[in-house]
């Protein structure tokens, strides 16, 4: 057989992707399949055979299948994971309950701290310790595990976490802990901390393994059910899962520690935008990816996409949500996406988001029930989504709903459901913009060095107006821009990050300690690589440390470069301060120490290569399919080109005002801007605000 095929998968909130890649071995040429097809929750494995179902593709015939999931973030959010009992120190059972004094709604005297997901009766507590360094200080007593045991049973519990003090130093308690365990309840689902984190921080990690835990016999249900539903399918190849640190892993590694997975769509799409802006030559890129209920951006900085591990959910303005230690691209989410309810409040002010029409009923101009206006209904009524051809064609716009929910917009306000319309996109907007903010101006990057690449459903909608605003000089909407998560994932290394909390200060005859830390946990990935039949030869690795000035509570990560000798301690200090300088717009006299190392061990298994075409002479006219007035919000109502996007080649550009349609998304095009489309089918326009720089 001389033709591979690869296949990627995204379900999300409200569609689920699906991108095929089929290549001929010995031409090299390359046919691209993409559908989406509804999200059915609580079967989330159900759209994914759907999707390939719709797509055409047979799952006997699938060579390589990466596959991202909401399905954790979920069962977090919508609190539909397991009763889980906790195993700590003894004196620490209530390390969930005291949390941290970060309460954001500070001046609120009625403040209430989120409500731990282990109730207090079901953290338990075992004598033992170990000290910051890995010491025992106290031997481990599991008398009385026996006892535990049998409360959680008569409980209920399915999960258990076991969290124990300085377990990130040395986990030999928490170890002793799960094989005691193990061997009295054999069919529990069970996690240590230190199997999700290495890093200190007692409430975080305790957090992150009962999260964990939480989630993790939903998860490996749905994960085995997806595995089994495509065997059935004659599908027998290996299943990569997309994780949130932006590489893929093995079904049964994610399987153990689900908790890797819980932003895995964005972080693929991000980790495409990172891939994509290297293709094009534009390696700082601003990522945006808008779906149906939420809208998320990334900063890309020289072609590297940020990986933290100060992740939290349900973190807003009255809530200090709760943290979760895994690796986790570098991400800011509001709840705006084609699908956000637009409201009026109690002060007559409008708003949009973050509640969600969601897959069902979805827009009011779906015609499935929805009485609430959205951002879609806003954009179609306008003129900005034909409405003769509304979601490539398969859904017929309710027109009567979109105007009758636009009307009660319009009556709270006082105004026109034209007005309300204008209001409700720009509003969206404005949300988007301060997000994009977030991860650019507050850290210290000026937007208009950086290229904004947007996708998702409705990324291409409103990226030319968040460009200008921002006064990037180009956006660039990908090929495949709504299932462009999936994408990314074909053009993902299976991956993992390793964090280790490993105290040093930078002074003289340092370095031979910090290159022995770095060194035991590079083989520490490489025997795990090794073990999963990776050879050690393809296994690459990248080296970071967190550094802060001595006395100093948080840290700033820098990219090490080769062995840490004692020639090379100077430049990874002088590279600090210029990081930390950057991030907070000055710089110490004071001494340096290490708080941790990163390290990002990686392996290709399958990487897609995408395939150029020549630049074509054909005029954009061969690609025109008409002209319709188009409302663009602030710049008023235009007479704008129609543009079929499945006719237009590379080489071929126009200019605005213009509107693309493709079966996916729409791609709105403001007077007085350029496009022109690559030799990879990506759409390049170019902003007026650039021309005028």
């Amino acid at each position: 057989m001389t033709k591979t095929i690869r296949v990627a998968t995204d379900v999300g909130g409200t569609f689920t992707d699906l991108v095929c890649f089929e290549t001929d071995s010995v031409t090299g040429e390359s046919r691209v399949t993409t559908a989406k097809s509804d999200t059915t929750p609580p079967n989330f494995e159900q759209g994914v055979l759907n999707v390939l179902e719709k797509g055409g593709v047979a799952a006997g015939d699938i060579d390589f299948m990466a596959h991202g999931t909401t399905v954790v973030i979920n069962a977090l959010t919508e609190r539909k994971g397991v009763k889980v009992g906790l195993i700590t120190t003894l004196g620490f059972r209530d390390t969930l309950e005291i949390a941290r004094g970060n309460r954001p709604d500070f001046f609120n005297l009625d403040y209430e701290k989120p409500k731990p997901f282990v109730r207090r009766a079901l953290r338990r507590e075992v004598p033992g310790r170990m000290n910051y360094r890995g010491e025992e200080t106290a031997a481990l007593d599991l008398s009385g595990l026996a006892g535990i045991v049998a409360d959680f049973q008569a409980e209920g519990v399915e999960a258990v976490a076991v969290s124990l003090l300085h377990s990130y130093a040395n986990p030999a308690h928490e170890e002793a802990v799960l094989a005691e365990l193990r061997r009295l309840w054999p069919d529990v689902s069970a996690v240590g901390s230190h199997q999700i984190s290495r890093e200190w921080r007692e409430y975080e990690r305790s957090n992150s393994a009962v999260l964990s835990a939480y989630v993790q016999p939903v998860a490996e249900r749905y994960l085995r059910r997806l595995e089994s539903g495509l065997a059935e399918d004659g599908f027998d190849g290996q299943l990569y899962v997309m994780q949130s640190n932006c590489g893929v892993d093995s079904l049964e590694a994610t399987a153990r520690i689900p908790i890797t997975m819980v932003e895995s769509g964005p972080a693929s799409g991000f980790w495409g935008a990172a891939e994509l802006g290297k293709l094009i030559g534009a390696p700082d890129v601003l990522a945006l990816d808008i779906g149906g209920t939420t809208a998320k951006c990334s900063l890309i900085k020289d072609g590297e996409v940020t990986i933290m591990t100060d992740y939290w959910i349900e973190r807003d303005r009255t809530s200090a949500g709760y943290p979760i230690m895994v690796p986790v691209v570098d991400l800011v989410e509001i709840g705006n996406g084609g699908g956000s309810i637009a409201w009026v409040d109690d002060f007559s002010k409008l708003h949009v988001g973050p509640q969600s029409a969601g897959a069902s009923p979805g827009p009011a101009a779906y015609g499935r029930g929805g009485r609430d206006a959205t951002t879609t209904d806003a954009n179609l009524w306008l003129g900005r989504i034909n409405r003769d051809y509304f979601c490539g064609g398969a859904v017929e716009a309710d027109m009567e709903a979109a105007g009758a929910a636009l009307q009660k917009v319009a009556d709270a306000l006082g105004i026109d459901r034209d007005e309300a319309a204008r209001g409700i996109v720009r509003i969206a907007n404005n949300n988007m913009v301060n997000a994009l903010k977030l991860v650019s101006l507050n850290r210290g990057h000026d937007p208009r060095d950086f290229v904004l690449v947007a996708f998702g459903g409705g990324g291409a909608m409103h990226a030319v107006a968040l460009g200008q605003e921002l006064g990037v000089k180009k956006v660039v909407i990908p090929t495949g821009a709504s299932v462009f998560s999936a994408w990314g994932m074909m053009m993902s290394d299976l991956r993992r990050d390793y964090f280790l909390t490993a105290l040093a200060d930078l002074a003289p005859g340092a370095s031979a300690g910090i290159e022995a830390q770095f060194a035991a946990v590079e083989a520490q990935a490489t025997a795990q690589f090794e073990a999963e039949n990776v050879s050690p030869g393809k296994v690459q690795f990248k080296r970071f440390g967190k550094f802060r000035y001595q006395n100093q509570e948080h840290t700033v990560e820098v990219p090490i470069e080769g062995a840490v000798t004692e020639a090379a301690l100077a430049q990874i200090t002088e590279d600090f301060h210029a990081a930390y300088q950057k991030e907070y717009t000055y710089r110490l006299a004071a001494p340096v120490e290490m708080v941790g190392l990163h390290v990002i061990a990686s392996a290709e298994v399958g990487k897609l290569t995408p395939v150029e075409q020549p630049l074509g002479d054909a005029p954009a006219s061969d690609a025109m399919k008409g002209r319709r007035k188009v409302d663009y919000a602030v710049e008023g109502i235009h007479e704008a080109d129609i543009y079929d996007g499945e006719k237009i080649r590379p080489g071929m550009s126009f200019a605005g005002p213009a509107v693309i349609e493709d079966p996916g998304t729409t791609i709105v095009i403001h007077p007085g801007n350029r496009v022109e489309m690559d030799r990879w089918g990506n759409l390049h326009i170019i902003l007026k605000t650039a021309e005028v720089a």
